[in-house]
């Protein structure tokens, strides 16, 4: 009940950050947008995403914490004066919930002056559900808005190659998992190779997460 607490008062005042990673374009050698990432109160036990989002999961405000996340994310976003597109992640765990409202995006969009076709909605994996088709249907909910989409690797197997095959996702992504240590690594250097394979076959852009050292990258 005191997390419940302590939550219910980070979300009504507010009390969030957003820091931006950048997405490096090696075609153009420039910046091609930035993704946006959340912390809580650095003095609150739930200053970490993981335990931020643990907790409105369990207590049952995931939506009304994701909305405020993606509100200041927009509000900071344009305040730094960043350019390219704004990479925003969403959970599919909101689309079960009756009461998510519908539109909120957009409206925080239009009181800062951004366009749908400026923004890329990422689906994040943190809380998967066992559905592909409240997965597609989020998917397509937002596309059909105007928004790019972006996933990241759904999963090994028919259901996460299927969901792609129906969506055509504009970016996939490959988690820092792989790309770690991957030039000391010749099974991560072939899933990437994979991936890399299978985002041009569906004409869709490949975003490597954690590149940290010029190994990494060469």
């Amino acid at each position: 009940m005191k997390l419940k607490s302590i939550l219910v008062d980070i979300i009504q005042q507010q009390q969030l950050t957003a820091f931006f990673q950048p997405i490096f374009s090696t075609n153009h050698h420039d910046i091609y947008g930035y993704e946006a990432l959340i912390r809580g109160p650095s003095d609150s036990p739930l200053h970490n995403p993981q335990a931020l989002f643990d907790a409105a999961l369990e207590c049952g405000l995931l939506s009304d914490l994701e909305l405020v996340c993606r509100k200041i994310s927009i509000a900071r976003f344009v305040s730094l004066d960043l350019k390219g597109k704004l990479f925003l992640n969403v959970s599919p765990m909101v689309f079960l919930q009756e009461d998510h409202p519908q539109g909120a995006t957009i409206s925080y969009l239009a009181e800062h002056d951004l366009r749908p076709d400026q923004v890329v909605i990422e689906l994040s994996e943190k809380y998967p559900i066992e559905s592909p088709v409240v997965l597609q249907r989020a998917l397509m909910h937002y596309r059909n808005l105007g928004f790019q989409i972006a996933v990241d690797d759904l999963g090994a197997g028919y259901a996460g190659l299927k969901l792609w095959s129906e969506v055509n996702p504009d970016f996939v992504k490959i988690d820092r998992y792989f790309i770690n240590q991957c030039h000391q690594d010749p099974i991560k250097r072939e899933f990437i190779k994979s991936i890399i394979q299978l985002g041009r076959s569906i004409n869709a852009q490949v975003i490597a997460e954690g590149i940290e050292t010029e190994d990494e990258f060469e």
